[in-house]
């Protein structure tokens, strides 16, 4: 299939399956006139990469972790693959933790916000002359 007819599949522009193929993520054979043409194959393949970046993982990491799909059996390629979704996995529980004290943040500055709206809506205290 062509271009157009995997986009159209796979819901993904044609500038991303391009960029999906410059990144080594997924792979065509091209026609006399050069034109791109893909297997059925790689309609699951770009559903999957699309899970993977939807995830978070960058193309690198993609680029890494692809093969143990494709070459279950290659020992250096599962290793390889694991280490890079450990990797990945620690980096987004530090960005959650992350995201976690900024919002204990937010929520502190909300409470004091909070507070002090208390005191303008109340005005100011009268005092005895």
């Amino acid at each position: 299939m062509r271009i157009g007819e995997l986009s159209r599949r796979t819901g993904v522009s044609p500038r991303s399956l391009r960029y999906y193929e410059e990144q080594g993520l997924l792979t065509s054979s091209r026609s006399e006139t050069g034109q791109r043409h893909y297997s059925d194959a790689e309609v699951e393949r770009v559903s999957l990469i699309q899970q993977l970046f939807d995830a978070g993982l960058s193309s690198r990491v993609i680029a890494t972790v692809l093969p143990c799909v494709e070459t279950p059996g290659d020992r250096n390629v599962v290793e390889l693959a694991f280490a890079a979704m450990t990797r990945e996995r620690d980096r987004i529980d530090a960005d959650i933790a992350h995201l976690i004290e900024t919002r204990d943040a937010l929520d502190s500055l909300i409470r004091a916000n909070s507070r002090h709206q208390t005191t303008l809506t109340a005005g100011p205290v009268p005092t005895r002359a």
